[in-house]
């Protein structure tokens, strides 16, 4: 194999590297806040609206990292190409994915006839849930121990306690 086969074989390597889980976590506790923050004083919103704010409210941060990422990384150079951003865009999707669970649980909800105030609840303990369930899944993979495992347990649910006891506040 000559340089240029290695080069090519790096560089589509590169372009299949993971998702970066910490998108999701980020993610998760972004859709939460997004559902903490919905309505302080008044009525919450309609669960269609809440679906749109998270979704749309993912795929603006998760532009905004993949910007973030591209301008820090290749700050000394004006262009870059295509396939850098589809790369960074790649990496950076767990940030979207993460609002998706929140925003189908607030759908659902609204489906079945749940009331404004019970969807953005179950929407918030959805995307609370998927923080911690993301937390665990990356410990766990990394080769934590049942001590770490339970710390980055604790560590997830006081600051999804934390976000749940901002909405409790700001709604009542």
């Amino acid at each position: 194999m000559g340089d240029g086969s290695q080069a090519g074989a790096a560089r589509a390597n590169q372009d299949r590297q993971p998702s970066d889980y910490a998108g999701a976590i980020y993610g998760s506790l972004l859709a939460a806040s997004v559902v903490a923050g919905t309505g302080p004083g008044q009525e919450p919103p309609h669960p269609g609206e809440l679906m749109v704010l998270l979704l749309a409210t993912g795929v603006v941060f998760w532009l905004a990292h993949v910007y973030a990422h591209l301008v820090g990384e290749h700050s000394t150079r004006a262009l870059m190409s295509w396939r850098e951003f589809r790369v960074a865009g790649r990496r950076e999707w767990p940030i979207v994915q993460a609002a998706v669970p929140p925003a189908a649980a607030a759908g659902i909800a609204g489906l079945l006839g749940v009331p404004d105030a019970g969807a953005a609840w179950l929407a918030l303990a959805v995307a609370v849930g998927s923080q911690l369930g993301w937390a665990l899944y990356v410990a766990a993979r990394a080769g934590a121990t049942w001590t770490r495992l339970v710390a980055a347990g604790v560590v997830n649910l006081v600051l999804g306690l934390v976000i749940v006891l901002l909405k409790a506040a700001l709604t009542h």
